[in-house]
């Protein structure tokens, strides 16, 4: 949450985002305390409702925690040109995340169930259930119940937003203007498009989502009348392996993929062995879903509202970008706003941000270095990093943070970084490593440690200027 002062000393209050991964032992019960301590810091107050993008761990505390939220005043939602429902390349968008979630969540339960995976495929499995994660609630509850749920909370509609328009001025805040970054209009940018000839067009949702779901629905089917499209064979060659291992059908071949294929696969068998299960290849083809749920996760991660906060009398800039991954951070050259007499472009805002919320939780995969880090050349730069390693290392999110952009960032930063699983923020009175003032950071506060809750407290609190 950012608190602003009023030219009459009144505090202006923005949250961006409220929300934690569905893997988190005993979230909902965190976010509430959460939600909770906002309302008794706020009084219940929150002039903007950011929301940046439809992942849950953005956006699920808007559900888990909303007979809370119903009891605050929110003045207005701000989301994405991305979720506006009326915005016609939106709606192409949504129908692309539609299709290919249902597929990908097909080829996860039908993965979960099946023993004696291949390590490929056991991979393949647990990075399901890790994109999974950011579309759905321990529950079931959905992301988008949770988007919804947060643009509900105000009463009048939801204000979308996207690059090129000028700066957005805030009455109450005289001395600030916003700059919209992100998300580009530009499908490549948005990365849903990786090369010509393996495409996920939107409209469609992809040649690998048809495939995906046509060979789901070809599998678990027990109609006989069934067709599947995308077969290479005429539709009447060939039985449906859901058929043949039901034992429903009369053929000969029937009878030798059960003989041959269909006992369990405990190991490779002997060249000789009656037993030639080893040589089932019915999971293989669902390797295909890797591919398809790395292209959802980044699509989704660029669509996110991508916002630079510039102080008019200083210059100075707080860059806030999502979780925004390398598409949409590369759209950013082009940006150019006429501002007064002159020209304001991304790379003047970057070299003058001084406080950065770092993206996509410190991955390998946002932040471009010649695009991102390297034009972040303010010496005053401090930076926070929401995330926590031990947790990311449980779900298979691989390094992250990275320690590459740890160490530019340590470096960029004289080392004024914070990161929600810093050791300090579970020690008793613990301080950071960094003296303040320092650069950016003014003083910095943290909740007292609640032995019940685990380490750390329910918040950091960092004076910047």
């Amino acid at each position: 949450m950012l608190t602003f002062k009023t030219p009459e000393g009144q505090p202006f209050r923005i949250l961006i985002d409220c929300g934690i991964h569905v893997s988190i032992t005993g979230g909902p019960a965190l976010v509430g305390d959460i939600v909770t301590n906002l309302k008794m810091e706020t009084g219940g107050i929150i002039d903007i409702l950011v929301v940046t993008h439809e992942h849950w761990d953005h956006v699920s505390g808007f559900l888990t925690a909303n007979d809370l939220f119903k009891t605050f005043t929110i003045g207005e939602v701000w989301m994405a040109w991305t979720e506006n429902p009326a915005d016609a390349e939106a709606v192409e968008l949504d129908k692309f995340k539609g299709q290919a979630l249902a597929a990908l969540q097909g080829a996860g339960q039908q993965l979960e169930g099946m023993q004696g995976l291949n390590p490929y495929m056991e991979r393949v499995r647990d990075g399901l259930q890790a994109v999974l994660g950011f579309q759905f609630g321990a529950a079931g509850q959905r992301v988008r119940s949770a988007r919804d749920a947060a643009a509900k909370l105000c009463a009048k509609a939801p204000r979308y937003f996207e690059p090129g328009g000028p700066p957005t001025s805030i009455p109450q805040l005289p001395g600030l203007q916003i700059y919209v970054l992100g998300p580009p209009r530009d499908k490549a940018a948005l990365r849903l498009e990786e090369q010509a000839g393996a495409m996920f067009p939107l409209a469609s949702g992809g040649p690998f989502t048809r495939a995906l779901a046509s060979g789901l629905e070809s599998n678990k089917t027990s109609d006989p009348g069934f067709i599947d499209e995308l077969s290479p064979f005429e539709h009447s060659i060939g039985t449906p392996l859901s058929v043949a291992l039901s034992g429903e059908a009369d053929d000969s071949a029937v009878e030798y993929v059960r003989k041959h294929y269909s006992e369990p696969i405990a190991h490779i068998a002997p060249q000789e062995s009656p037993d030639q299960s080893w040589r089932r290849i019915d999971a293989d083809w669902m390797g295909i879903a890797a591919d398809l749920a790395m292209q959802l996760d980044r699509g989704v991660n660029n669509t996110s509202l991508v916002l630079a906060f510039e102080f008019i009398d200083s210059g100075r800039v707080f860059l806030f970008p999502g979780d925004a991954q390398i598409g949409n951070w590369l759209s950013w050259k082009d940006l150019k706003w006429q501002v007064g007499q002159g020209t304001v472009t991304s790379a003047d805002l970057l070299a003058r941000t001084v406080y950065l919320k770092v993206a996509h939780h410190g991955s390998q995969n946002a932040t471009p270095q010649k695009q991102g880090f390297d034009l972040l050349t303010s010496g005053d730069l401090s930076a926070f990093i929401p995330t926590n390693k031990a947790d990311a290392v449980k779900v298979h999110w691989g390094e992250m943070p990275y320690d590459g952009i740890l160490t530019a960032l340590e470096t960029k930063t004289k080392g004024r970084v914070i990161r929600a699983d810093d050791p300090w923020l579970a020690e008793k009175n613990g301080k950071p490593a960094f003296a303040s003032p320092s650069g950016s950071v003014q003083a910095v506060r943290s909740a007292p440690r609640d032995p019940a809750r685990g380490p750390g407290g329910l918040w950091v609190e960092v004076d910047l200027a």
